[in-house]
């Protein structure tokens, strides 16, 4: 049996979490909070999944959901 076993799962799904508001571009109140990861690093965002207009665009952990320990202290 190899160390890391398939993954089950036949896709990779993300959880965007529900945020309240409207978006300023189409008006629309889908908006939604995830991380994503560009030439810049890891960044959570809020965007409108109506337009995909970004509403906000924090810096996020260096490595994502990964968290150093010394991030921690």
């Amino acid at each position: 049996m190899p160390p890391f076993p398939r993954p089950q799962e036949p896709t990779v799904s993300l959880h965007k979490e529900p945020v309240d508001g409207a978006c300023p571009q189409c008006a629309a109140t889908q908006l939604r909070r995830y991380p994503v990861n560009s030439e810049g690093g890891w960044f959570e965002v809020v965007k409108c999944q109506n337009c995909l207009h970004s509403v906000s665009r924090e810096r996020w952990n260096l490595f994502g959901s990964l968290q150093l320990l010394s991030d921690t202290i």
